[in-house]
């Protein structure tokens, strides 16, 4: 059974019906992927043992594994450093897939997300596929070229991350030529979303083709032109806090949601304590937009260091320049505004910022986080209560006293 036993009544109490996804009948509950590392075995693998999907970011991984670090500790500069880097990077996504499988217990389904905007972006897929995935989401980026990256693993569900109904044909169009057919879509709201947006500027996040009583119902058009309406589920993403949120989602169309933040607070999130305080206390008026250093719109909590960032900005674009010796040359995004120089796109490297968010660093971490008040409050819950709550159930569901590494 892919449910836990003791949640499948509860989802027959709530209406809600079972997001069916290669093969299986799941919660229509997906865990977001969150870089780096927030979502990491222990979130992916214990949301799956419920019955839902639970995600793995890829990129940065080795940040998980101390052995991982200390191998690629002051490597330097050049492509021996990069290559090291990477391969150990590749090294610990298999490692967590593998450990997220076993907490899993046979239920659920695990997926990976990829960003298609990181140079390892192919690697990464490849490496996944290879150690057992059950589905690849891909995000910030047209994944046009991942049917090819797939096609010696004909059973691993493709999923791309898009923000409307014309994203969603593009993509449609471009596979039905390599015959394949994405196997879900999520369709993420900028407006409400945490991370990198998908939208082309700030300007544009409220735009009315986002809304999800628009963009649900383009989507099943465009689907069902395509004739695959039946067997590609939409996976509707963004500020979805409660199941009358989830309600209201399938009855637009949508067959399941994606929630990122209240997975990211959980007793299991791999993130340090300190960046499950600042995501969980903080309100909508603490968030800030800005232009992330891939040029896109991006959301998050008005910590220090963003802050102090945002006000030294004009400054720092004013003297953008391309970096001849970046020392984060790994595992990059294959456009970065600080190495490349370019202007009008964050001059930060957000590697470095979101690893401090990962180590809980309050004063220099990029805290990415979505909007709407959390399940649970500030509290910290496990995520069996937060599958419980979002299903309906008992608010004073027992509480997990250990969580397993």
């Amino acid at each position: 059974m892919s449910i836990r036993p003791n949640l499948q009544p509860l989802l027959e109490r709530s209406g809600l019906r079972p997001l069916r996804l290669s093969g299986r009948s799941l919660l229509p509950i997906v865990q977001g992927g969150m870089g780096i590392g927030v979502s990491a075995h222990r979130l992916a693998g214990h949301v799956a043992s419920e019955g839902g999907v639970g995600t793995i970011a890829a990129v940065d991984l080795r940040r998980h594994h101390a052995d991982l670090m200390e191998r690629t500790r002051g490597l330097g500069f050049g492509a021996e450093a990069k290559a090291a880097i990477d391969a150990a990077n590749l090294e610990a996504l298999e490692r967590e897939i593998r450990a997220a499988q076993r907490l899993s217990g046979g239920r659920g389904l695990l997926a990976v997300n990829v960003m298609r905007a990181v140079s390892e972006y192919a690697p990464y897929v490849k490496r996944a596929m290879e150690s057992g995935i059950h589905a690849v989401v891909v995000g910030a980026g047209l994944p046009l070229d991942l049917p090819e990256l797939a096609a010696e693993h004909p059973d691993v569900a493709l999923v791309p991350i898009l923000s409307d109904a014309r994203g969603v044909q593009l993509v449609v169009r471009k596979w039905e030529r390599k015959k394949r057919k994405p196997d879900a879509i999520v369709l993420e709201h900028p407006a409400h979303a945490g991370g990198h947006l998908g939208a082309a500027s700030i300007a544009d996040l409220n735009d009315p083709r986002f809304d999800f009583e628009r963009a649900v119902p383009d989507t099943l058009a465009v689907l069902r032109a395509a004739g695959i309406a039946d067997e590609t589920p939409i996976i509707a993403a963004g500020g979805i806090r409660t199941l009358a949120d989830i309600r209201r989602l399938q009855d637009l169309g949508a067959s399941a949601v994606q929630i990122g933040t209240p997975f990211a607070v959980t007793t299991e999130g791999d993130a340090h304590p300190n960046f499950k305080r600042v995501l969980a206390e903080a309100t909508d008026d603490e968030m800030l937009e800005f232009v992330s250093v891939a040029g896109l719109p991006a959301r998050a909590v008005a910590t220090p260091w963003l802050t102090a960032y945002l006000k030294a900005e004009p400054r720092l674009q004013a003297v953008a320049h391309v970096k001849a010796r970046c020392t984060k040359v790994f595992d990059c995004l294959a456009q970065c505004g600080l190495r490349d120089g370019k202007v009008g796109w964050g001059q930060f490297c957000i590697d470095q910022q979101l690893a401090a968010a990962l180590r809980g660093d309050v004063r220099r971490g990029l805290f990415f986080r979505g909007r709407g008040a959390l399940p649970f409050g500030a509290q910290i819950r496990s995520v069996h209560e937060l599958m419980v709550r979002l299903l309906g159930g008992d608010d004073a569901a027992p509480r997990m006293q250990e969580v397993t590494t």
